[in-house]
C-alpha cells in the first residue's frame, strides 16, 4: 500500500487536492504497473517558511517535498518516471518551480503494508494487490 505524501507550503483549494490525487494514483498505478484501491495519498499544506531545500532562494514561488513508501520491486526507471510524473504535476497544478522541489523514495517488503482484511504481498508485474 504505498502512501504518497506531498509536503507544499502554498495554500490549496480543495477541489484543486481532489482532481491532484485522483491524478497521482491513476500516476502511480499506471508506472508502477500496480492496481488503485491501495494507494494512500496525503497533502499537506504549510506556510511559505515552514518548508525549505537549501537552493531554494525564493520560498514564495513554492516548495514541495514529497516522500513515497512504497514496496520494493520496481525498476529504476520506473521510480525516475513515477519522481518525474510528481514533479510535472506538482508544477502543472500549483506552478511550483521543478528546481524547488525534492522527492524521497522509501521502499519496504510488501508485508510492511497492512489494510483490515490483510497484509499485501510483495509487487509481482501487472498484479492488483486487493484481487483475489
Amino acid at each position: 500500500m504505498p502512501h504518497l505524501q506531498f509536503e507544499i507550503n502554498q495554500s490549496l483549494a480543495d477541489t484543486d487536492k481532489v482532481v491532484f490525487a485522483e491524478t497521482i494514483r491513476q500516476l502511480f498505478s499506471e508506472v508502477m504497473d500496480t492496481g488503485t484501491d491501495h494507494i494512500s495519498i496525503t497533502i499537506r499544506e504549510f506556510g511559505t517558511h515552514n518548508l525549505s531545500i537549501g537552493r531554494v532562494k525564493e520560498p514564495e514561488k513554492g516548495i514541495a517535498v514529497v516522500n513515497a513508501d512504497i514496496r520494493e520491486g520496481r525498476t529504476m526507471q520506473q521510480r525516475r518516471t513515477l519522481t518525474l510524473g510528481f514533479m510535472d504535476l506538482l508544477h502543472t497544478t500549483w506552478n511550483i518551480p521543478k528546481e524547488h522541489m525534492y522527492v524521497t523514495l522509501t521502499e519496504h517488503k510488501g508485508e510492511d503494508f497492512h489494510l483490515l482484511e490483510r497484509y499485501l504481498a510483495s509487487w509481482q508485474e501487472g498484479e492488483d494487490p486487493l484481487a483475489d
